[in-house]
């Protein structure tokens, strides 16, 4: 059995927003699992070429339109597994198991339901996000903070964070409840940047850990219902991360901020290496906007995060 296999993998949808997954074979290894369909890259193919082909070799289907989504590394006991994931967002055919295998339409809150191999699971992750997390700013009252939120809903934000550091606790658990009406009835949802107990006051969808949050805990924070974000600004605080079986990170800065004037930035290729390991969603975060979401998906990341990108600013005069 070869020591390292490098694998393309598809995160096809169709129109109705369904997941294509194949079953294993019980004569392979995980055999019995579900998976993405894809297979091994041939000799000299890159991991688009691999996907065109192994898809129209296994499910009859042809690519149209697809963009990188995530880079999984993992290691089981007798190998390493790259696996190469696409989102193919257009083909053409109609996907059948033309090798025999049973393949499913899934809607994708029904993919717990099935078995993967270990591999896979950050995929699912990745596919449940979108590609910009938007981290709140400023306001000047909080009837203000309230519609600038529910602009940036109404302009397609899936992901928000809540950060409001200034604000007392109380104060704050009372603007995220407010916060969590206005995304649920826009089918977003709400991490608060705040301790984990306060999960505890509003039944949001999960918690953000700062970076120095992130450095006391040894263990997981919240129930795995809930969504684990955590801020790093290097390798070690991602592995951190890792550790506590975060479900997301932000990595920064990327570029120059406003906001952090001086600090210097870790650059395009110091994020790629970071991120490239590293088995987890991962937002490019700082000085960066919706023009970069392509570049920083090709480069193994989730996609951008940010606030001036997301949140409306204040009108002039």
């Amino acid at each position: 059995m070869p020591k390292h296999l490098h694998v393309a993998a598809a995160v096809v949808r169709n129109e109705k927003g369904e997941i294509l997954i194949a079953r294993r074979p019980a004569t392979v290894d995980q055999g019995g699992l579900w998976e993405f369909p894809g297979g091994k890259l041939a000799p000299y193919e890159t991991g688009r070429q691999a996907l065109d082909r192994e898809l129209c070799e296994e499910v009859g289907i042809r690519i149209e339109s697809a963009s990188p989504l995530i880079r999984v590394h993992h290691r089981y006991p007798e190998r390493a597994v790259l696996l190469d994931v696409w989102q193919v967002e257009a083909f053409s055919g109609e996907a059948y198991g033309r090798e025999g295998q049973a393949v499913r339409w899934v809607k994708e809150q029904d993919l717990a339901q099935y078995s993967f191999p270990e591999a896979n699971k950050p995929i699912l992750k990745a596919l449940r996000l979108p590609d910009h997390y938007m981290i709140t700013g400023d306001a000047d009252s909080e009837e203000d903070w309230l519609e600038k939120l529910q602009s940036a809903l109404n302009t397609g934000v899936e992901l928000v964070q809540l950060r409001a550091h200034g604000l007392p606790e109380d104060e704050y658990a009372k603007r995220a409840a407010a916060a969590l009406e206005l995304t649920k009835a826009a089918g977003a949802r709400l991490i608060l940047n705040a301790e984990p107990s306060m999960l505890e006051r509003v039944d949001a969808d999960g918690i953000h850990l700062t970076s120095d949050r992130l450095s006391h805990y040894a263990s997981r924070p919240v129930p795995a219902a809930k969504w684990l974000s955590c801020a790093c600004h290097n390798k070690a605080q991602l592995q951190a991360a890792l550790a506590l079986n975060a479900d997301l990170a932000t990595l920064s800065p990327v570029q120059e901020t406003e906001s952090h004037p001086g600090v210097e930035p870790i650059g395009w290729q110091a994020f790629h290496e970071a991120v490239e390991p590293v088995p987890m969603p991962v937002y490019a975060l700082g000085g960066l906007g919706r023009a970069d979401i392509r570049r920083t998906r090709g480069l193994g990341g989730q996609g951008v995060a940010g606030i001036r990108a997301f949140w409306p600013q204040n009108k002039a005069g």
